[in-house]
């Protein structure tokens, strides 16, 4: 009887770790691509706060067909607002050893 008892305060594991990565993954794309578009670091902040709020109003979605709409929607969205030149960081190729030789 007792082992069947949740406490108020804890939030049933609806979703795996899976699920939780990849919306992070797709939050972390989303601001990304708004970067790109936005060189002013307070014009982007305010896309930024929009993206937000539009990740909390999905965040209580529980029914699992809902939720697959509500994140095919979204990769969509994505892609359709994809910058066509992104900003690319360059990566080191070299370590700093062989820079010296």
């Amino acid at each position: 009887m007792f082992s069947t008892v949740v406490r108020q305060n804890e939030a049933p594991a609806t979703f795996s770790k899976l699920h939780k990565a990849y919306v992070q993954g797709l939050y972390r794309r989303f601001l990304r691509n708004s970067l790109n578009w936005n060189i002013q670091r307070n014009l982007w902040r305010e896309d930024a706060q929009h993206i937000r709020a539009e990740f909390e109003h999905n965040r209580n979605v529980k029914n699992p067909r809902e939720l697959a709409t509500v994140l095919q929607n979204a990769e969509k969205k994505l892609a359709s607002r994809q910058h066509p030149d992104p900003y690319k960081h360059e990566e080191k190729s070299e370590s700093l050893k062989d820079q010296h030789v």
